[in-house]
């Protein structure tokens, strides 16, 4: 197993790499929505927090050798579940059909009051 790390990305929080692979896949540990550059959360909406943490997935992909047409599953877990209609929208300009599997979920809270954290699942070429 190896772990990737990227400084396009947040730097994990906690015990865990921002991802690890095993030469075939590589699974992104839940991106919230913090702009690597200013540390801060990139927007206050669900918009703007669904597209930083969609593009820290990206990056921390770019950084293993592979991108976002090569994901097959990913997990969104939402302060409201009222908001998927709204991340939904931003989501799909991140993917092309065949889209990946997904589970998107209500979450009862969300590291540092984040509206939105996106985990994914991507295989290697």
């Amino acid at each position: 197993m190896k772990s990737i790390h990227t400084d396009n990305a947040p730097a994990a929080i906690g015990p865990y790499s921002q991802a690890v692979t095993d030469g075939h896949t590589v699974y992104v540990s839940g991106q919230i929505p913090i702009n690597p550059a200013t540390g801060e959360f990139a927007g206050a909406t669900i918009e703007e927090q669904a597209k930083q943490s969609l593009t820290n997935i990206s990056n921390i992909l770019k950084a293993a050798g592979t991108d976002m047409s090569h994901v097959v599953k990913t997990t969104v877990l939402l302060k409201n579940i009222q908001d998927f209609a709204a991340m939904n929208e931003v989501y799909a300009t991140f993917f092309t059909a065949p889209y990946p599997a997904r589970s998107a979920f209500q979450a009862a809270d969300i590291p540092k009051g984040a509206l939105v954290e996106i985990e994914a699942i991507a295989v290697l070429d």
